[in-house]
Order: structure tokens, then C-alpha cells, then sequence
């Protein structure tokens, strides 16, 4: 999760989403569910093989999470899924770990890191993936999820805002193609040394969070990241509407209302305002779904500097 994250007791406001917590629910282990290719993912980074005892693991880290804010996608498993590897784009996304020197994977808003921990599987240089989210103890809970410790585990974990220009200020996209020099992530304070830099970023479930204004901005910081080396991607998915403007989806758990945009708002605003015209190719493909008799368009989205 990333922006402003406040927890009063009475209120949880989840990027610019403001949900009631006197109505958020007990932790509901029924809702507990992994699919095929996600238990034998966790089996294989836990290496717990009893589904039960697996059951009984994640069940002790949710509850642990939840305690530190009670966000819908702790409650209803959410955070276990492998989204980003259900992207058309992944395999891109892994070749450029495995052929392009010291690339560097940025998951942003990563939660419990699920989907960093999935690429670094999978095959991308544990080392140069990066797991940020604003609340630092899930950055914490994501080793007591996957049993493991800096040491056995590699990857960068830094918390932080990224509408906090100290984290993270907007710089204008890099045209330098020339191969970068290899950065010591384990030094890093901030996003801002990582200008022009980043191969790939992962920004799933995390745009929807926020009002125009603010995903513009967010867009442009993201993009001052990524580097001018053509191939380099960001992707992610969030709710979509066939129309830009306010949206009703299910993302607290009950009806809410955000702000959302088309297909080709979306790509106009990365091809032409965040990117020079022509400089990049973006693609989207909307999706309808249901949740809690809710129904809604999530967008699945890649943008790649040609």
C-alpha cells in the first residue's frame, strides 16, 4: 500500500479510500484460499509441504498484519496472490533480469512483497528487486511469511511515500540508453538515487488508490525511475471504467467510489504527458468482474520504452 496510510481507530484511510473500521470484520479464516500454483509457490519459499501447517503459517502472519492495519486485502487473502505473473508482460520483465547487466525490479505498494518474492523465483537476481510500501511493518511480516532472513534472502526492502518528494520526486524521464553502473541497494535511503534506473516496475493495485491529480503525479515519479533503455516496462492492473471519471467498485469491502480511467485516457496520459509522444507503447486490456455484487472493470496495463 502506498500513500498516507492512518489508523485511528475509527477510520482506516487507505490511499485517498476512507473505510469505517467499527464495520471492518474479524479476521474470517473461511476466506482463506490458494490456488494450485500458489500453494506449491508457498510450499516451495516456506517449505512447509502439509497444506495445513501452511494454512496455519500464513493464518499466524495475516493476523499479525491485520493488526497493523486492517486493509481489506489482509482480510480476504488478497495479498497472497500472484498477479504480477499473470501479466502478459512477466516474461518480458524476467528476460530483462536475465539478459540485461544489474537490472532492477521496483514493486511498488508491495504489501507483504508476494509478487517480488514470485519474480526473484522465477528467476530475477533476488539483489536488484526492490520492495517498497509505506507501511514498513509489513516490510518486516514479508520474511515471517516466507521464512526467511536478510541473509538467506537477498532483495531490497525500503519503506517509504512516494508523494514524499525526500522519497521520491519527479524527475523527467531519462534519455540516457547507456548501461547503468551497478548501485549497492542495501544503501538505499530513498528512491531518488534510483533516477533513470530501474528496468521494471510493478505497480499493481496501487493507481486506483487515488484521486486524477495524485496518479498523475505518482505517474510521473514512477517514470522518472525507469530507464531510457528501450524494453523497460511499467505494468499493472487496477479498477478501469469505459469512460474516465468516478468509478463504483469493491475495494474496502463494501461499495466505493474512486476515480478511474478508460483505456484511452490511460494511454494518452503515459504516451504524450508523462512520456514524450512516441517514445513509449502502451497497452490495456479491461477485464469485467464481480466482488461482494459489485460489478466493475479492473484494467490490465504495460507501458514499454520503444
Amino acid at each position: 500500500m502506498q500513500g498516507t496510510a492512518t489508523h485511528d481507530g475509527s477510520t482506516t484511510l487507505l490511499g485517498d479510500i476512507i473505510f469505517q473500521t467499527a464495520s471492518t470484520p474479524t479476521v474470517d479464516t473461511s476466506l482463506y484460499s490458494l490456488s494450485s500454483e500458489e500453494a506449491a509457490f508457498f510450499k516451495a519459499q516456506t517449505g512447509i509441504d502439509d497444506d495445513e501447517d501452511l494454512k496455519r503459517h500464513i493464518l499466524e502472519v495475516q493476523a499479525k498484519a491485520y493488526k497493523v492495519v486492517p486493509y481489506p486485502c489482509i482480510h480476504t487473502f488478497l495479498f497472497l496472490r500472484l498477479n504480477l505473473s499473470n501479466l502478459s508482460v512477466y516474461k518480458q520483465i524476467l528476460e530483462l533480469g536475465r539478459e540485461r547487466p544489474d537490472a532492477l525490479l521496483l514493486d511498488i505498494g508491495c504489501c507483504l512483497g508476494v509478487d517480488a518474492r514470485k519474480a526473484a523465483a522465477d528467476g530475477f537476481p533476488a539483489k536488484n528487486i526492490i520492495a517498497s510500501d509505506v507501511l514498513n511493518e509489513f516490510l518486516q511480516l514479508t520474511h515471517e511469511l516466507f521464512k526467511t532472513v536478510p541473509a538467506s534472502y537477498p532483495g531490497c526492502f525500503l519503506p517509504g511515500d512516494v508523494f514524499d518528494p525526500a522519497f521520491l520526486s519527479i524527475a523527467v524521464p531519462s534519455d540516457d540508453v547507456s548501461p547503468a553502473p551497478a548501485i549497492d541497494l542495501s544503501s538505499l535511503k530513498s528512491l531518488n538515487p534510483l533516477h533513470g534506473r530501474i528496468s521494471a516496475i510493478n505497480a499493481i493495485s496501487f493507481f486506483h488508490l487515488f484521486n486524477e491529480e495524485k496518479q498523475l503525479h505518482a505517474a510521473r515519479a514512477l517514470a522518472g525511475l525507469l530507464s531510457a533503455q528501450p524494453g523497460s516496462i511499467i505494468c499493472g492492473q487496477q479498477v478501469g471504467s469505459l469512460e474516465k471519471g468516478i468509478a463504483a467498485a469493491s475495494i474496502s469491502g463494501s461499495k466505493d467510489r474512486l476515480f478511474a480511467h478508460s483505456p484511452r485516457t490511460w494511454s494518452s496520459l503515459w504516451d504524450g504527458e508523462v512520456f514524450e509522444k512516441g517514445s513509449v507503447k502502451v497497452e490495456t486490456e479491461l477485464v469485467e468482474i464481480a466482488n461482494r455484487g459489485v460489478q466493475f472493470f479492473i484494467m490490465k496495463w504495460s507501458v514499454v520504452r520503444l
